[in-house]
């Protein structure tokens, strides 16, 4: 350690309370950022998930043109058969078929149109949320009966029930007239509106039948087992699928275009309450270095006279900064990654959590990870704040006069 390094590690202690209060600051300022924007990266890893496995997945393969027009005849050939390979690929945890078409649902008294969608009934609950939201009845089974499950604002608005017979009229893939009559099995309640009144699935067999599509479906869902390797699963299945140029392969940014923009506003927003915190603990460092800085006036002033550059002390004080600065983030980056640790175990739930998940098929708590950014950011940020925020006491060094600093109470 040089003399600098010394002489600023030793003017820290002359003062030790203060700097403590200062340090202590720091500390709690570096490990509340850190347990907060843990919980906050894995609420987004959670929302991104939980949106995308209500239906989306986290990616899909398609016909070229498909999630443009959705238009019927852009189909995916054998459907199910490419499920299976998608399933195989390294990185997808579990992929299914689908075929979707809009009807005319009827019962004896009312008539509402829907989207009728086509689905493996083993495969997809692996994919989506939705099979877990059945409140009465059942979902689908593994066979190809002529079964419906339906979202309970349809089964009030079309007055059905478990049992009942449903009528769904639409357009086929050749073009002509599709006609099929369903048994009610069971009613979903995901507490969305649009989706309980107009969303219908039948087993992907019936639906391929009804509506003349062959083996063909619309769409391949995947999920992933890390939502990070998603684009690697993406990159990775392009490549295999290259030699059929009617497929394509989309991620879940293309197919939720507005998620990403919704969790980069809401993280603008949250830096804005962690600016406040720093701001705060700038403040704190700067009234200790300036405070340090005018007790030790005449001391510098006999400095300077003996020939000390300003530029030097300026220089002392930053070091002192820069030390108080270090101590700050270590010591509250690694309280602030063994309180993310602990909640990484044990979980953590804000107050009525447990119940909105309950009733969206959601998991009950957040279990934030420790990471690099979690860990480094708010503390590095906080550090780069303590080292501004001297700068105004050491530049005050810069045009101090030695014979004035001398004569200084």
């Amino acid at each position: 350690m040089n003399i600098s390094a010394r002489l600023a590690w030793r003017n820290l202690w002359r003062h030790s309370r203060r700097t403590w209060l200062t340090v202590g600051a720091m500390v709690f300022c570096n490990a509340l950022l850190v347990f907060l924007i843990a919980v906050q990266l894995d609420s987004y890893r959670m929302m991104i998930d939980n949106t995308l496995g209500a239906f989306t997945g986290h990616l899909q393969v398609q016909r070229a043109g498909y999630h443009e027009d959705q238009r019927m005849q852009q189909t995916v050939p054998a459907v199910a058969a490419l499920a299976d390979k998608v399933r195989r690929q390294p990185g997808v945890s579990a992929a299914a078929g689908r075929a979707m078409a809009y009807a005319l649902a009827s019962s004896e008294q009312r008539s509402f149109g829907i989207l009728v969608t086509g689905v493996q009934p083993d495969a997809e609950p692996s994919v989506s949320t939705y099979p877990g939201l059945v409140s009465a009845g059942r979902y689908l089974d593994g066979s190809e009966a002529a079964e419906i499950v339906i979202g309970a604002v349809l089964a009030r608005n079309l007055k059905l029930g478990l049992g009942d017979e449903l009528t769904f009229l639409g357009s086929g893939r050749d073009g002509g007239i599709a006609a099929g009559v369903a048994t009610v099995v069971g009613i979903v309640d995901s507490g969305i509106a649009e989706v309980d009144r107009g969303v219908a699935q039948i087993p992907l067999g019936y639906f391929q039948q009804t509506f003349f599509m062959g083996d063909s479906g619309h769409s391949v869902v995947a999920r992933v087992d890390e939502l990070d390797h998603t684009d690697a699963v993406v990159a990775s299945l392009r490549r295999q699928l290259a030699a059929d140029s009617e497929l394509v392969v989309l991620d879940w940014d293309t197919l939720q275009p507005g998620l990403r923009e919704a969790i980069q506003t809401d993280m603008i927003s949250a830096w804005f309450m962690y600016a406040v915190l720093i701001v705060l603990v700038a403040l704190s460092v700067l009234n200790t270095q300036l405070m340090s800085v005018l007790e030790r006036t005449r001391e510098f002033g006999v400095m300077l006279a003996l020939g000390m550059r300003p530029g030097r002390l300026g220089r002392l004080v930053m070091l002192e900064t820069l030390l108080m600065a270090t101590l700050g983030l270590a010591l509250g980056a690694l309280v602030g990654a063994a309180v993310v640790y602990y909640f990484s175990v044990f979980g953590f739930s804000y107050p009525g959590m447990a119940e909105a998940a309950a009733k969206f098929n959601l998991p009950p708590r957040l279990y934030p990870q420790v990471s690099a950014l979690a860990v480094f950011w708010g503390p590095v940020t906080v550090f780069a704040g303590a080292l501004l925020a001297s700068l105004y006491p050491a530049l005050k060094l810069l045009r101090m006069e030695p014979v004035a600093a001398m004569r200084a109470v």
